[in-house]
């Protein structure tokens, strides 16, 4: 018997996450690992979004702590947490997520338009919406993620204070 290593699913295009009880994925081709959170350093001046930085591996990345970026209280237990690590236009980007859930495709439905809510829907940075299992899955635009972290990058906000856990 020959050994085939297995191909990966090519239906399978996206990482699931949960921030508080709403489901969200980004695109798997951006997304470089998932770990679990290390030590940040905060960053004075910084938006309230970005946590800090950490130091992932010798390279410097900004923290999006998604649950202050989509308004609610800060996770209980932040040690249950996770985070993403992607790649935007070559920096990594740490996305703090509560859990993640599954690696999954859209079974071949194209991705429906993310709806208007007035006010803010720029700074939600859905691309689009799936439908899977009874319930909602929101895709975040990669993109933005680089609008938000790219000033703190160039403005050299990385003389910091003590680092957190």
């Amino acid at each position: 018997m020959t050994y085939r290593p297995e191909r990966p699913d090519p239906q399978k295009s996206l990482v699931g996450f949960v921030v508080g009880e709403v489901s969200y994925a980004v695109p798997i081709d951006h997304v470089r690992e998932i770990v679990n959170p290390l030590p940040i350093t905060e960053l004075p001046h910084a938006p309230p979004t970005i946590a800090g930085v950490a130091d992932h591996r010798g390279e410097i990345v900004p923290v999006v702590e998604l649950r202050v970026r989509f308004g609610l209280p800060a996770l209980p237990d932040p040690r249950r947490a996770k985070w993403i690590l992607i790649d935007v236009t070559g920096r990594g980007v740490a996305l703090c997520v509560d859990r993640v859930t599954e690696v999954f495709g859209t079974a071949g439905a194209d991705l429906k338009p993310a709806p208007a809510l007035g006010g803010g829907d720029d700074l939600r940075g859905i691309s689009g919406v799936v439908s899977r299992g009874g319930g909602l899955t929101f895709i975040l635009d990669v993109g933005e993620f680089d609008v938000l972290t790219s000033a703190i990058m160039q403005a050299q906000l990385l003389g910091a204070s003590e680092a957190r856990r």
